[in-house]
């Protein structure tokens, strides 16, 4: 694998490839057993150990998958609660890694909870990719009618099955979120608890929302942080947050207006690059980049440090304009590569991420197109799944609601949260706090407010008032 692929995927949220992981094991799957914890690197006292599971749970005595697991035991034994089960989004990010990183920001949770992670098998898969995974099937375009989005559809389905010949894992078709659940009320008995609270982050919260769907009884708690709603369906999240990108380009092309060092200053912002867009669905920019492209992967809404990300924006439209595509091209080609990467959607795609037609793919890019006239386009994230040759064994579909606690989350007024709240809103008194400023898995960056609440609300199982919001800092 080239240093070039684990930055593209790291950059679409995935996890690094880095990592040596266990291999999977063609012994009988065990029953659960109490893990053998031993010290092991990691901030205050970490303590590690493994727990196989089966690869394929309809087949309960067939092959394992070794899963690492993680804890930092509460320092206040005495008045201890229980444990508190990190749910790592990506999907293929290391919840260990994430436990490394938010330690220092959940002291007061953990005194009176064990905070426990885990290796997902979406890691140990992306740990043990053969090459045949790693190749893209195609490199991503939007399909401008029916011949083209089946071709697309045979192009990934042949990737596709090159990557399942060469998996010796068999873990292939054994990724989608009703798998990683399992797993995870696998490590609740092996914990020897009777009920779990949970923090689920970003694509965390499909495996969230299977796990309650599958055991609401062993849910004490869950706390949401930008989590993604896949009940609703993968479509209806990108239509909520459009309005979103909206607003923050809105505010890009007054803060534009008003900054001399803007390389668009001077110029309306919004139609020089609706007249980039247009001109690049004519001719691609450099050969390569379509207005769909551009639609799809260009816009950062978060300005950054000192307006960063805004000024290094507004001259690569400049330059785009003149031909030179070099300030979107890696990013924008790359996701278009990273999202056809068999070994990448095999993770997704079971948990019915593609679109199921020609039709359904052009409803949504009209639905999009009238919420964002500057962004709307057909989402990436569903074109890739197209071909898939599993059965989709996680759809979406209405979460039962019977049994669940009320739930916690937490997401950025600049983006996740419209994912997290329409989550939260299924489940009977449940309250989504509001942060007021860019970011995304806020209790991973430290968000002092937000995760007091959590804190709060895991502890008591009290809930802060509906309409809770945090400053941006």
């Amino acid at each position: 694998m080239t240093t070039k692929q684990r930055v593209l995927i790291t950059r679409v949220a995935l996890a690094a490839l880095a990592a040596t992981a266990p291999a999977a094991s063609a012994t009988p799957a065990a029953p659960a057993t109490r893990p053998a914890w031993t010290e092991c690197a990691g901030p205050g006292n970490m303590q590690c150990a493994t727990i196989d599971v089966p690869v394929n749970w309809a087949e309960p005595g067939g092959r394992t998958v070794t899963l690492d697991l993680a804890r930092l035991p509460a320092t206040e034994p005495a008045r201890r609660i229980g444990g508190v089960l990190g749910v790592p989004g990506g999907p293929g990010n290391d919840g260990i890694e994430d436990l490394k990183i938010a330690a220092a920001h959940l002291t007061d949770l953990r005194r009176r909870f064990d905070l426990v992670a885990y290796t997902p098998r979406t890691r140990v898969w992306l740990d043990r990719l053969p090459p045949a995974c790693l190749e893209p099937g195609t490199s991503l375009s939007e399909p401008r009618d029916r011949t083209a989005y089946l071709a697309l559809a045979a192009t990934m389905t042949r990737a596709f099955e090159q990557c399942r010949q060469a998996d010796t894992t068999g873990l292939f078709a054994h990724l989608d979120s009703l798998s990683v659940a399992r797993d995870m009320d696998a490590i609740r008995r092996a914990l020897g608890e009777e009920r779990l609270s949970f923090m689920a982050n970003s694509y965390g919260g499909v495996a969230a929302a299977a796990y309650t769907r599958l055991f609401p009884r062993r849910v004490r708690a869950m706390y949401l942080d930008g989590a993604i709603n896949q009940v609703d369906g993968w479509r209806d999240q990108t239509l909520r947050t459009l309005p979103l990108t909206e607003q923050a380009f809105t505010r890009f092309a007054a803060w534009c207006g008003e900054t001399t060092a803007c390389a668009l200053h001077g110029e309306d912002a919004g139609e020089v690059w609706r007249g980039l867009v247009r001109d690049a669905d004519r001719a691609p920019v450099g050969g390569e980049l379509t207005g769909w492209h551009l639609r799809t992967f260009a816009f950062l809404g978060d300005p950054g440090p000192g307006e960063a990300h805004w000024r290094a924006w507004a001259d690569a439209v400049d330059r785009a304009r003149n031909g030179d595509g070099s300030g979107f091209a890696d990013f924008a080609l790359g996701n278009a590569r990273v999202w056809a990467t068999p070994g990448v959607l095999a993770m997704t795609c079971g948990d019915g991420r593609g679109y199921r037609s020609y039709a359904e793919m052009r409803t949504f890019r009209r639905q999009a197109e009238d919420i964002s006239p500057n962004f709307g386009s057909v989402a990436f994230d569903g074109l890739g799944c197209v071909g898939w040759p599993e059965p989709v064994v996680n759809p979406p579909r209405p979460l039962p609601t019977r049994g669940l606690p009320p739930f916690l989350g937490a997401g950025s007024a600049w983006g996740d949260y419209a994912w997290t709240e329409s989550f939260t809103r299924m489940v009977p008194g449940s309250v989504t706090v509001r942060y007021d400023g860019p970011g995304h898995v806020l209790y991973l960056s430290g968000k002092q407010c937000p995760i007091r609440h959590t804190t709060a609300y895991l502890t008591d199982l009290t809930l802060p008032p509906a309409g809770t919001t945090c400053p941006a800092g």
